[in-house]
């Protein structure tokens, strides 16, 4: 395998156990059932079957020739001198491989299903607002991106990582287990420069941190004060923390109607994403204890506009991490498994997190 280094850089209760991905498959796949690959290939490749991003993975892989499985295509467990177990590693702006996706490296039918993959990736909803992500940070999608693709598609495990400025994103047919994407993820925004205005005007992701701020607004004087952290913590910090090493208000102590707006603040954030994962982070989070295990917090630090409209904040849980950064624009990292002992970011500190100094 070649060791070549990256380049630089609906309206459902959330905490309804639904299972597995693997249980909910046929559902899931419905969200790329409409994705018809262009190429002689895929038809001859799946016939009859419905079309996800892990099948389109295998055929994509099955296409390429072995200069370029040389340089995107890796062992499962591939340790890379930089950035160490590859597969699992994210960063808010970087490739996991040099070639782009929209570059001569790929043919026009490879860059095609790259794409799918991607549009099989996410909640179809979405697919307009991601593009227009990846427009503002990239110029589009495809352009500063790309793809690495790790174990043996069809014969094993495997998992398809699609990087680039504030997105790594994976399938993997549920090759890695107990872990909700296949490992961590990012996802950000800078819509109108690297330091956005308050309010983040045409950000596609703000409305997350609008929904989780109005929560903050039901709080009253005493859950406010213990709701909000002096510093925040550094944002590359999502390794699972023993419960009495998580700041911020237990979920359990809020109220019917605070609980229920917490559930909204978690259908917005898994929102993006294709229904199968959301599924999967549901029934992750509720083998840990569901929501009520969790503790939210708002960091008074880096407020933009000084509006007490609360840039930074976390939702965190035994083994569930979602922390939201968003000045001065957004970053948002996701770490989450069904059991806290199974963290593929544990090279980062289990402890209490680092605040930032000032």
């Amino acid at each position: 395998m070649c060791t070549t280094t990256p380049g630089d850089g609906s309206e459902r209760d959330p905490v309804v156990s639904i299972g597995r991905r693997d249980a909910i498959r046929t559902v899931a796949a419905g969200v790329t059932s409409a994705l018809l690959a262009p190429s002689a290939l895929m038809a001859a490749a799946t016939p009859a079957v419905i079309r996800t991003s892990e099948s389109i993975v295998k055929v994509l892989y099955d296409s390429l020739s072995e200069t370029q499985r040389q340089t995107v295509c890796f062992d499962w467990d591939h340790m890379d001198k930089a950035n160490g177990l590859l597969r699992t590693h994210i960063s808010n702006n970087w490739t996991i491989t040099k070639p782009h996706v929209k570059s001569e490296f790929y043919t026009a039918d490879q860059q095609q299903m790259i794409r799918e993959i991607f549009e099989g990736m996410v909640n179809p909803d979405w697919v307009e607002r991601f593009d227009k992500q990846f427009k503002d940070d990239m110029g589009g999608f495809g352009k500063k991106q790309s793809i690495a693709i790790f174990g043996h598609p069809g014969a094993g495990k495997f998992e398809f990582v699609l990087t680039g400025r504030h997105g790594t994103m994976r399938c993997d047919g549920d090759s890695s287990e107990h872990v909700a994407f296949g490992g961590p993820i990012l996802y950000g925004h800078a819509a109108s420069g690297y330091f956005e205005k308050y309010q983040h005007p045409n950000n596609v992701f703000w409305p997350q941190a609008q929904a989780a701020n109005k929560l903050y607004q039901m709080l009253d004087g005493k859950q406010q004060k213990q709701a909000l952290i002096d510093l925040s913590p550094d944002e590359s910090e999502i390794a699972f923390r023993k419960p009495d090493a998580i700041e911020g208000i237990p979920v359990a102590e809020l109220s019917s109607d605070q609980k229920q707006h917490v559930q909204g603040v978690l259908r917005m954030l898994i929102e993006p994403y294709r229904q199968s994962d959301r599924d999967e982070v549901v029934a992750a989070l509720k083998a840990q204890g569901g929501l009520d295990a969790c503790r939210l917090a708002y960091y008074e630090d880096e407020d933009l506009g000084d509006d007490k409209v609360w840039d930074n904040w976390r939702l965190e849980g035994p083994a569930f991490v979602w922390h939201y950064r968003g000045a001065p624009h957004v970053h948002v990292w996701v770490n989450v498994s069904d059991d806290p002992h199974v963290d593929l970011n544990a090279k980062n500190r289990s402890g209490p997190l680092h605040p930032k100094k000032s």
